[in-house]
């Protein structure tokens, strides 16, 4: 695989490489740094434990063989060495761990700054009882050249005075430096293999499921909307893929609907252009000196015209009102007033359909909204009524405030053959075909529907429809109440949309 320097995984594998070796390289900094100030307070604290041990096994209780090797042990454990004087200056005790390091052992060791003899043991009794039984020095060590703590103590018997005088390194050898060392580099490689290793597993988890994803989306991008997007484990990818999907499924269910607009519209133009075109050259080459034929043929051309014409204007108003920047005009009317104005209008159809229209609205019903938009809502439910309800049939159309009394719901409902359930979702959609029949009519551009979808979105107002194949169908929508004066104000000086 080409290493790309910009890429998740590389830059992944990368940050988790810098931080491993940066934590490596700070933890070994602040101990080398520490290793010197940590053994020193660790010593002077462990040569006082020590002392304070001897002194209770020797010296403040009956001593045993027991006592002494265990003072002997702690010595040899602590690498120290520890010597006690009796007042006479002589040594009564000895445990030595340092050998050669011990500094009461040799009369070439001196304290510094000073002229103590260190193997003396007088001199070293004064120097407690100058200093109150404790005193505590550092001094160099020629033999070894290594600084040393050397800590002394008097002890109070009944019969006698003790001293005590327990010596140890301040500095850790060179042996354990190099210990160190050693095993400080082998941890900061075993670390570094060890992060550069995860953070591989890490970034190709990650990465994996992008990359995939991103052959997908190529696909979907070439138009192949057959494209399965899989998130891996993650959350965030999960997520993206579910996301990725849905998109690719509704531009597939988009792309079908564009092929199907294009396949209705251009079905419609050419109907219509071609009956001009045939009938235009009837006139032409038949009834151009025929009065009567020519007025009838020259009928169907205008017809067809006036046909195309609509087609146009319904899928501009469709356009403009799927838009969001159509502004509506909103005002308080009466909703039963503009229902009985529609069935009025409609009173030659409603002749030639042969069906019975049932109003069920009260004398006078105030609502809120585009009047003219609201009436076109209603003439389309009315006119897809009675379109599919056979001769005899029945058709309702109710108005009634709702029980919170601040919607007003509207229904219109026929006795036609209904609508199958798979196609209740896809109604509203242009040119949407249903097992109702959608032939082609002078007076219909298949676009109703869609259009009265985008005005009721336009008003924010809930619709739907009921409907079971054999039944009939109950096309309904919802209005708000009347608003008061300063209400309609605010209303009308913010455009609609969504």
């Amino acid at each position: 695989m080409k290493l790309d320097n910009h890429g998740i995984r590389f830059n992944i594998w990368l940050y988790f490489f810098l931080f491993g070796t940066a934590m490596v390289l700070l933890l070994g900094t602040l101990q080398f740094a520490l290793i010197t100030p940590y053994y020193r307070t660790t010593t002077t604290r462990t040569v006082h434990q020590v002392a304070d041990s001897i002194k209770e096994n020797l010296l403040t209780r009956k001593s045993t063989n027991e006592d002494i090797s265990r003072s002997l042990q702690l010595a040899v454990d602590n690498n120290v060495c520890a010597v006690i004087y009796n007042d006479a200056g002589s040594i009564i005790y000895d445990a030595d761990a340092l050998g050669s390091g011990c500094v009461f052992h040799g009369p070439d060791i001196e304290a510094d700054n000073t002229d103590i003899d260190l193997s003396d043991g007088l001199q070293l009794k004064q120097l407690l009882n100058d200093n109150d039984g404790e005193y505590s020095l550092n001094v160099t060590n020629p033999r070894t050249d290594q600084q040393m703590i050397i800590y002394g103590t008097r002890i109070s018997a009944k019969l006698a005075n003790y001293y005590l005088y327990v010596n140890s390194p301040l500095e850790p050898v060179d042996s354990i430096v190099h210990f160190f060392s050693q095993q400080y580099l082998l941890y900061a490689l075993i670390v570094t293999i060890i992060a550069s290793i995860v953070s591989l597993i890490i970034s190709s988890s990650i990465s994996k499921p992008i990359r995939l994803m991103n052959k997908e989306a190529d696909k979907l991008a070439r138009a192949d909307y057959n494209t399965d997007f899989d998130g891996g484990r993650f959350t965030e990818t999960r997520e993206l893929a579910s996301t990725l999907n849905d998109a690719s499924e509704k531009l597939g269910k988009i792309d079908e609907m564009r092929k199907d607009l294009i396949a209705n519209v251009s079905h419609d133009i050419k109907t219509p252009l071609t009956s001009i075109r045939a009938y235009a050259e009837m006139i032409r080459d038949i009834s151009g000196n025929n009065p009567k034929k020519r007025e009838e043929h020259l009928s169907v051309i205008i017809n067809e015209a006036d046909y195309m014409n609509k087609l146009v204007t319904d899928m501009s108003e469709l356009s403009r009102m799927q838009s969001g920047n159509y502004v509506l005009k909103t005002d308080n009317f009466d909703i039963a007033e503009c229902i009985r104005d529609v069935v009025g209008l409609s009173g030659v159809q409603i002749q030639e359909s042969k069906v019975s229209v049932h109003l069920e609205v009260p004398q006078s019903l105030v609502v809120f909204g585009d009047e003219l938009k609201i009436q076109q809502v209603i003439y389309n439910f009315f006119t897809n009524a009675l379109k599919h309800t056979p001769q005899g049939k029945n058709i309702w159309i109710r108005a009634r405030r709702l029980e919170d009394e601040e919607t007003v719901r509207v229904e219109v409902q026929d006795e036609g053959e209904g609508i199958a359930e798979k196609d209740l979702p896809y109604i509203w959609d242009r040119y949407q075909k249903s097992s109702r029949s959608f032939s082609r009519s002078m007076t219909n551009t298949g676009l109703g529907l869609a259009i009265v979808k985008a005005i009721l979105d336009a008003h924010k107002a809930q619709y739907g429809v009921k409907s079971k194949p054999g039944e009939g169908s109950t096309f309904w929508f919802e209005l708000r109440q009347p608003q008061e004066p300063e209400e309609l104000e605010h209303e009308n000086g913010l455009p609609s949309g969504h």
